[in-house]
């Protein structure tokens, strides 16, 4: 994502401490009580300017919200998009979101939503690909049992490589869409991303997969 620089935009994030975290490993094991209830959490990695995270705080108030965005000058935009909303549930990480597990405990997290990330096209890049079995195994370890990935883009190639990724690890894919915008799907929170493609008619790709369940002590008996 291109955007034009803002200098400004470190100092208001820190400023920021009602919705934005600036140490997130502080609050390992602690997200609710960060958020003052026992809510379910569902965190977005890559929130780009925060369409999305936002609007799902707002349909969802029963659900917390955290959206990790690298780029500060993007996130920023979430940032306003927050504040404008007043939305108690929705929290923001400056981050980079390949180091989930430093900042969630072990099934902490309820869920967790990918949305049009990098694609990484090049065969020789598969390794940085967000859906790559190294992060798949990040996002399972702060997961709860079970635990399921939302996951959609608009590059068919990315999601023939996700699905065959979350296959070969083990996940079930729940639910697959191959046109999302001509589906029955209820609910759909489009990113700007998402909006802009689907204007000029690209396809959006959609799918849910689910982590087996956990072994404990009591199944094993």
């Amino acid at each position: 994502m291109r955007v034009r620089n803002k200098p400004w935009a470190a100092e208001k994030l820190a400023e920021s401490t009602q919705y934005v975290v600036m140490e997130p490993a502080d609050w390992k094991g602690k997200w609710q009580e960060r958020f003052g209830n026992e809510q379910p959490i569902h965190v977005e990695i890559g929130s780009g300017k925060g369409q999305f995270i936002v609007e799902m705080a707002r349909m969802h108030p029963e659900v917390n919200y955290i959206g990790i965005e690298r780029q500060t000058s993007v996130a920023v935009m979430t940032l306003d998009k927050m504040i404008e909303s007043g939305l108690k549930n929705v929290q923001l990480l400056n981050t980079d979101g390949e180091n989930v597990a430093d900042f969630f405990a072990e099934g902490e997290v309820d869920r967790v939503y990918l949305n049009f990330s990098d694609p990484w096209p090049k065969s020789k890049h598969d390794k940085r690909r967000l859906t790559y079995k190294k992060f798949l195994r990040n996002y399972e370890q702060i997961l709860v049992s079970g635990g399921e990935i939302h996951f959609k883009t608009d590059n068919q190639g990315l999601f023939e490589y996700s699905l065959a990724s979350f296959s070969q690890y083990g996940m079930t894919l729940k639910q697959v869409w191959l046109d999302l915008h001509k589906s029955d799907f209820e609910g759909n929170i489009m990113t700007e991303y998402e909006a802009k493609f689907s204007s000029r008619g690209d396809r959006i790709y959609r799918v849910e997969a689910a982590f087996p369940k956990k072994e404990t002590a009591d199944s094993e008996k």
